[in-house]
């Protein structure tokens, strides 16, 4: 608990943290920030969700605070965050900063999914394999080749450039500081997967850096991490039937804070969404084959699992033959519109045809038997004595064919389970690629129930904060998003700026709705044109590609030289020249979609007018959401109301935070939609926004 002795550390590092930052400023929000960290993470499972705006210190008010208590409790701080930036920030800056200014010894860990390091096994594979033609070299079957294709040239130099940096010890494999940056293709080869990894079997496991950086993050007191890795090992089955610890420190020993919560929701859901291309399914099935043929010849067993290669052909036949029966009754029962752009057949509510569902109910058992089997075949292989690069190669091939059986069964079980009364369906949906191949996938409605379980439930203690988390103070919405405990506390913290004094919001008397799509486009192309100052640094933002795309084509030639469009360079490369350019005297807009609407930091002249062309509700034909609407609807509920407008509401927020970024930023928010006038939701989302001056321009 937080004990008189607890709170007197807290308000001395607090003090010293004051006292050895030059310029610092204390602030009410901040020390209530620190206040409540503080008492929740002291609490066995203690919960919290701290909304606080630009501007607050987050990230010093719950190092202050988590820090002194992790110390206290003996348990791990681990934060996690939803962007690399903020890893790199708190690990690279904040981090040793509070560490320093308060004398304390404490090792610091960042921690990384697998696929963001070099595995060393891959990288000599796939040099050794290559032969002058480009192809394999080592006179395995080609089921094992690393290369799909021959490799460009450039491929050929980076390998070359990434083994020397590795073999001189110039590079410690993190992929994110790589000494050159592979493609795609050559990137995919030189990592692995979990399903790839063979572990301490491997000959290059202790010059792992995979496993390097996670034997840093075992002695770590704290450790940062992004919120896919630690939603990936609170997932995982851990020791007693809890879930996690099997990465990263055992929940119950560790004090959580997650940083950008706004994403949360979205990442769990995804990370327990699963599909299967039917095809490219079948296909890998056929491979499989002759890479269980070469399994059983290398171990020279004749059986493995209780399955002769006899029978395990006949498993792997049946799985397959199954798949193209369901391919084939799904193609009777469903005929998509030709006009359609992305052809979907989604279950209402969740509810798929019967004859799918027989089908996926005899998949989900021929998926099972094939995964048991496959595992102890892929264990015959690894724990051979000797089998050289074949046994190595063939490893690899079998660990991902593994995760590739597992998203079947997890799919297959979605489609053929019952979901449970009084709870949200899955949702199930089937669609048609550009290839014209048929993909079928299953995904949960809700992070709510997940999260419950593997973290409210299971961790020490835990918080969640962000800019954006409420509507305009009311939390109901993402507590229901992240299965908040009912005894856990919500706080809205006040923004520090003057935000009436330094911002003003204007509506525009514009006379179309972002409906009507063209004239839409036609008027934001023509306010852009006549009353942005083009020689200032602004930030345009939009909901949809194909607007973006439609207004520059629309735009004056040298109003179009002065814009920066998202997409036509990477982002950072993008907003350094564009920086370049205003601290240059020239005047530069920047043209973006959702992802240049949050976290992206232009203070001063790099961004004094933010544009918003339309308000961002999310797109209807979205599954997942449309499941979840019905099921509410289902249920006497509004889910427009609901849920429509708090969230496009969150996000108009985070739009608008792209503007006021210090005490000394001044500049406007441009709103070109009307509906925040003309709807009656529209007065909610007003009244929800910081108290922006208004200008809201009447129509004639």
């Amino acid at each position: 608990m937080l004990t008189d002795a607890l709170k007197e550390s807290i308000r001395d590092a607090y003090a010293r943290v004051r006292d050895g930052l030059p310029g610092f400023r204390s602030r009410a929000a901040q020390t209530r920030m620190i206040a409540e960290v503080a008492r929740a993470l002291s609490q066995s499972g203690g919960a919290a969700v701290i909304e606080a705006p630009t501007g607050t210190g987050k990230s010093m008010a719950y190092l202050v605070a988590g820090v002194e208590v992790a110390r206290a409790m003996k348990k791990k701080l681990l934060i996690a965050t939803a962007t690399v930036a903020l890893q790199e920030q708190l690990v690279e800056r904040d981090i040793p900063l509070y560490l320093k200014l308060n004398g304390r010894e404490m090792k610091v860990a960042l921690a990384k999914g697998r696929g963001r390091y070099l595995c060393p096994r891959n990288l000599r594979m796939a040099g050794n394999s290559l032969g002058e033609s480009g192809q394999m070299g080592l006179g395995l079957d080609t089921d094992l080749a690393l290369w799909s294709k021959p490799p460009a040239e450039r491929d050929k130099q980076v390998l070359r450039k990434l083994t020397d940096a590795f073999d001189h010890q110039t590079w410690n494999g993190d992929m994110d500081a790589a000494p050159e940056t592979p493609g795609d293709m050559l990137r995919s080869m030189i990592t692995t997967s979990a399903g790839g990894c063979t572990g301490r079997r491997c000959g290059h496991f202790m010059g792992c850096p995979f496993f390097a950086a996670r034997r840093a993050v075992a002695d770590a007191d704290i450790v940062v991490a992004n919120q896919d890795l630690v939603l990936s090992d609170l997932t995982m089955p851990g020791d007693d039937d809890n879930w996690g610890g099997v990465i990263l420190p055992k929940p119950d020993e560790t004090l959580y804070v997650f940083d950008e919560a706004h994403h949360m929701p979205g990442k769990t859901i995804d990370r327990g969404a699963s599909e299967v291309p039917l095809g490219t399914a079948v296909r890998q099935i056929s491979r499989l084959a002759r890479q269980v043929h070469a399994a059983y010849s290398l171990t020279d067993k004749e059986v493995i699992g209780k399955l002769t290669l006899d029978a395990g052909d006949l498993k792997l036949q049946e799985l397959s033959d199954g798949m193209e029966e369901l391919e084939k009754e799904i193609r009777q029962s469903w005929m998509p519109d030709p006009a359609e752009i992305e052809p979907m057949y989604r279950g209402s509510l969740g509810q798929l045809p019967d004859n799918w569902v027989h089908h996926a109910t005899v998949l989900d058992v021929a998926a099972s038997e094939v995964q048991r089997w496959l595992t102890t075949v892929r264990r015959a292989v690894t724990e051979m004595s000797e089998g050289g690069p074949t046994q190595e190669a063939l490893s690899r091939e079998l660990g991902m064919a593994l995760e590739r059986i597992d998203r079947q069964v997890r799919t297959w079980r979605a489609w053929s389970n019952d979901d449970p009364e009084n709870a949200p369906p899955l949702a199930r949906w089937v669609t048609l690629s550009n290839d014209q191949q048929l993909v079928c996938h299953a995904s949960a409605v809700s992070a709510g129930a997940l999260l419950r379980n593997i973290l409210w439930d299971n961790a020490s203690a835990s918080i969640m904060t962000s800019a954006t988390l409420s509507v305009g103070g009311n939390f109901r919405g993402f507590a229901d998003a992240v299965g908040l405990p009912d005894e856990a506390v919500t706080v809205s913290l006040p923004s520090p700026f003057d935000l009436g004094a330094q911002a003003r919001l204007e509506v525009p008397a514009f006379s179309a709705l972002p409906d009507a799509r063209e004239q839409h486009a036609r008027e934001v192309t023509d306010w852009l044109a006549e009353n942005l100052d083009w020689d200032a640094g602004n930030l345009v933002l939009f909901t949809s590609r194909a607007k973006l795309e439609r207004v520059l084509q629309c735009l004056p030639i040298d109003k179009v030289r002065k814009v920066r469009a998202q997409g036509s360079l990477g982002k950072t490369q993008l907003i350094a020249e564009h920086v370049a350019a205003i601290e240059g005297g020239k005047g530069s807009t920047l043209f973006g979609l959702a992802s240049f609407g949050e976290g992206l930091d232009l203070p001063g002249k790099l961004c004094e007018t933010v544009v918003i062309t339309q308000l961002p509700f999310a797109v209807p034909t979205d599954p997942v959401g449309a499941t979840y609407a019905e099921w509410l609807e289902s249920r006497g509920r509004n889910p427009f109301l609901e849920v429509a407008v708090p969230e496009a509401t969150r996000l108009l927020i985070q739009y608008c935070g792209r503007l006021i970024r210090s005490e000394t930023d001044r500049g406007r928010i441009v709103l070109l939609d009307r509906r925040v006038v003309t709807r009656q939701y529209g007065g909610q989302m007003l009244k929800a926004l910081p108290p922006f001056q208004r200008v809201i321009e009447r129509t004639s």
